[in-house]
C-alpha cells in the first residue's frame, strides 16, 4: 500500500511555494538573501505567530525597545489576508541598505485593514535586518551607527529612519 503524501502547505508570503521551501527555511535560521525575502518572511512570521523571529530580525540595537506582548497579540489576534510587494530597492554603499514597499491586509475585531509601508532594511554580518521606525535609534549624528557598520550614524542608517 502506498503512503499518502503529506499536504504541501503554501507559504503565507504569497510566493506560491511550499512553506518549507520558502520562508520556513529562514524561520529555521537560514539568513534571508535579500531585504525583500526578509520582509516576506517577517509577514509569514506574523501569520504563523513566530514572535521570536520577528524580534531577532529587527536591527539588534532596537530589539530591547520592542514590545513582545504587543507583537504577539497583533499576530495572534489577526486573521492575515495577504501581502502584496510593490517594489524592492537596493541602495548603493556599505553596508547595503534597502527599501521594500508593500501592502499587508488583515482582519481583527475592528474589521478589515490594509497597511501600505515603505520599510527600511540594512545588511550586517551577512544578515538583513528590519529598521523599525517605531523604535528610536539612540545615536547622535557623529556616534557610531547602531547597525554595527563602524561608520558614523549620519553616514549610515540615519538617512533611513
Amino acid at each position: 500500500m502506498m503512503a499518502t503524501p503529506l499536504p504541501r502547505t503554501s507559504c503565507p508570503c504569497g510566493s506560491g511555494e511550499p512553506l518549507n521551501e520558502c520562508c520556513g527555511r529562514y524561520h529555521a535560521g537560514a539568513p534571508a538573501p535579500s531585504a525583500e525575502t526578509l520582509m516576506r518572511s517577517r509577514y509569514s512570521a506574523y501569520v504563523l505567530g513566530q514572535v521570536d523571529y520577528l524580534l531577532t530580525t529587527t536591527l539588534p540595537a532596537q530589539q530591547d525597545g520592542l514590545d513582545r506582548d504587543a507583537v504577539s497579540a497583533w499576530s495572534s489576534e489577526s486573521t492575515w489576508l495577504g501581502l502584496n510587494v510593490e517594489s524592492a530597492e537596493i541602495l548603493a554603499g556599505q553596508p547595503e541598505h534597502a527599501f521594500v514597499t508593500f501592502t499587508a491586509r488583515w482582519h481583527d475585531h475592528d474589521g478589515e485593514h490594509s497597511h501600505r509601508e515603505r520599510s527600511a532594511f540594512v545588511q550586517h554580518d551577512d544578515r538583513w535586518y528590519f529598521i523599525d521606525p517605531s523604535v528610536e535609534l539612540k545615536a547622535g549624528r557623529n556616534d557610531p551607527c547602531p547597525c554595527g557598520s563602524r561608520q558614523k550614524f549620519k553616514k549610515c542608517c540615519a538617512a533611513f529612519v
